[in-house]
């Protein structure tokens, strides 16, 4: 006869429901990167680059939404108010362009948001390139000049690079060249050093590729805000034709102003926007190929192989 004991299958689902939950959060660890696990507790982890985006967008509205309020809109309407007077008066005056009015407009607004928003994460990155770029500048790994790399080095070589500040260790230049060295310390041979340290680079451009996406968005989202205020405007003005038809053309040359202004306005910092976008592309894969060809000159062309100890 068997008895069951009830205990015993409470405990049992406990730990199944514990195994499970360890593997979700995992997973959903490993895919977002937002904590990470340390033995039964969720450490969270929120990324730096995340937390400067947001802060830039909030300052970003909080800058832009005062200057509209406070200065440009007042300012708008004054000299909204003065021309509308002028054409009462005299029929035949042709209305004066005037930037504050060109820049009244919701969307407007919000085109400059996204404008000072992808400058900041620019600014961002390019300050990171730049400090990756500056260990170029040195001898990270220390070797004498004409010193071959021998399998026996790899240790104080591996050594040499965990010794580096902790926030300079994890940019691609030690990454490249630690990869390139436990490659060659496990397998005798250069040519695979050569190809990890190849592919190292390679995935990290991909990465630096990938990253650049939000800011591309944004050159994309732009001057589609731009078209949303040309669209307004013209249905705006349409809905104006019957006072157009009596004589009042103030209505429909005003809603004309903000799909044209609009328009302008998106377009204008679209083709500025994308220019640093290309510039900050052009210095990552700059950073890339000098990454590479460094480790080729420091690295990988100074490794040597006893003859005993080559590989097939």
């Amino acid at each position: 006869m068997c008895f069951y004991n009830n205990s015993d299958g409470i405990e049992f689902a406990k730990q199944q429901k514990h195994r499970l939950t360890t593997i979700l959060l995992q997973v959903l660890a490993y895919t977002t990167g937002m904590f990470h696990i340390q033995g039964d507790n969720v450490i969270k982890k929120i990324p730096f680059e995340f937390l400067f985006q947001v802060f830039a967008l909030l300052s970003a509205f909080v800058l832009v939404h005062g200057t509209y309020v406070m200065l440009i809109r007042p300012e708008a309407d004054r000299a909204l108010a003065i021309e509308h007077a002028k054409m009462k008066a005299n029929p035949e005056y042709t209305e004066k362009q005037n930037l504050y009015i060109i820049l009244r407009d919701y969307e407007q607004e919000a085109c400059i948001i996204l404008m000072l928003w992808a400058f900041a994460i620019l600014a961002y990155k390019g300050i990171s390139v730049r400090r990756q770029y500056s260990q170029l500048d040195i001898d990270i790994l220390q070797l004498p000049k004409g010193l071959p790399v021998g399998p026996e080095d790899t240790r104080e070589l591996l050594d040499r690079l965990n010794e580096l500040p902790e926030s300079t260790r994890n940019f691609i230049l030690p990454r490249a060249m630690r990869t390139a060295i436990e490659r060659f310390a496990a397998t005798l041979n250069i040519q695979d050093s050569a190809t990890a340290l190849h592919n190292v680079c390679e995935s990290e451009g991909e990465r630096l590729e990938s990253e650049l996406s939000i800011i591309r968005y944004i050159a994309w989202a732009i001057p589609s805000v731009g078209f949303i205020g040309t669209v307004r405007g013209i249905g705006g003005a349409l809905s104006q034709a019957n006072l157009a038809v009596q004589g009042d053309i103030t209505g429909v040359t005003q809603n004309l102003g903000v799909a044209f202004n609009s328009t302008f306005v998106a377009l204008v910092i679209s083709i500025v926007l994308m220019f640093f976008i290309h510039q900050l592309q052009l210095i990552q894969e700059r950073l890339i190929l000098d990454t590479e060809s460094y480790c080729d000159t420091n690295l990988i062309s100074r490794m040597r192989v006893p003859v005993g100890l080559n590989l097939p």
